[in-house]
């Protein structure tokens, strides 16, 4: 069928460009409220459109699959992770999922070192004493964070996201260790300067800084565990920006609070935007929004990564992007 003929429901306001060009394209279905659609708006959707155009505040489970109709074909995900979406069952309905790889990769690792920074050198301390005109001035003991160069980086996921933040890291003189599902190779890691470790716990403990930078799946859910955390330097830091399931966020707000833990840099949580206040009153603790993908010129491209993926599917062909289970 002709692409205009094609009914896409998107979920959330994406950028202008984006928008405008599958308006151009589609006949497309946008939010303009940009409130996240309820599980009966969703399931509404997922009976009328032949793609549906998600984002991470969309759970697309067992249950609501059950509900789509015929006529949908393609899930074509506006972000890189897909832990929200059952992708085995859709593919089982015969729906098929894209998701964005690749488009959040410099963005996220350059966040991943501004909160690496932040934390190390007490940023937001710094910041909060000006906000508020409590400095007095320069003191020789004030305000004394940790300098990066010489400091090990432990680096879990070294994926597009962890090697360019290993990349980064040496820049700063930091050097780098690194646990993976599967070892990089030789090449790889000498190109990184990183070393591999294969056990986990030896890369936990060996840290001064440790970055997750892994996906969230059934094998890495609370991988960063009470046990795991309690293996960490009580001088170290743990900075998240993949997925927050995969730290023990309760675990990890005790040992904070008793100092067994120096500080962290979190930009996602375990449960969304739902944040133990305990956390939030921490000192040694910088947390953000998920911003770490927020840049305009990385969204833009997550739109035009997902019209790509819509456009090769409605033209016969395989999205450049096809997630499958073997992949998660």
């Amino acid at each position: 069928m002709p692409d205009k003929c094609l009914t896409v429901v998107v979920t959330r306001r994406l950028p202008e460009p984006v928008e405008r060009r599958m308006s151009e394209l589609f006949d497309v279905s946008l939010n303009a409220d940009d409130a996240p659609m309820s599980r009966e708006a969703l399931a509404v959707a997922m009976k009328s459109a032949d793609i549906l155009v998600p984002t991470l505040t969309d759970r697309i489970d067992a249950p609501l699959l059950a509900q789509a109709g015929e006529r949908l074909k393609l899930i074509a995900n506006f972000g890189a992770g897909v832990d929200h979406i059952d992708v085995a069952t859709a593919r089982q309905r015969g729906i098929h999922v894209s998701n964005t790889p690749g488009v959040v990769t410099e963005d996220t690792a350059d966040m991943t070192m501004a909160l690496i920074l932040a934390v190390t050198r007490r940023i937001p301390e710094g910041l909060s004493v000006m906000q508020k005109g409590d400095w007095h001035g320069w003191a020789p003991t004030a305000h004394l964070g940790g300098r990066l160069a010489g400091r090990r980086l432990g680096i879990l996921g070294m994926g597009r996201i962890g090697q360019a933040v290993a990349r980064r890291a040496a820049v700063f003189g930091m050097p780098v260790e690194y646990h993976n599902r599967r070892r990089l190779r030789r090449e790889t890691e000498a190109d990184l300067n990183a070393s591999y470790r294969e056990s986990l716990d030896q890369l936990v403990s060996r840290a001064d800084i440790l970055s997750i930078n892994c996906p969230h799946t059934p094998s890495t859910f609370h991988l960063m565990n009470a046990r795991r955390l309690k293996l960490m330097k009580p001088d170290a830091v743990i900075v998240n920006t993949s997925r927050g399931e995969v730290i023990d966020e309760n675990a990890l707000t005790r040992m904070l609070r008793s100092g067994e833990v120096a500080g962290a840099g979190l930009d996602v949580f375990e449960h969304r935007h739902e944040i133990n206040p305990r956390l939030r009153a921490l000192p040694n603790v910088v947390l953000l929004p998920h911003m770490g993908s927020a840049t305009v010129e990385g969204r833009i491209e997550m739109g035009e990564a997902v019209i790509v993926n819509i456009k090769t599917f409605a033209d016969g062909h395989r999205p450049p992007d096809l997630v499958v289970p073997a992949m998660l």
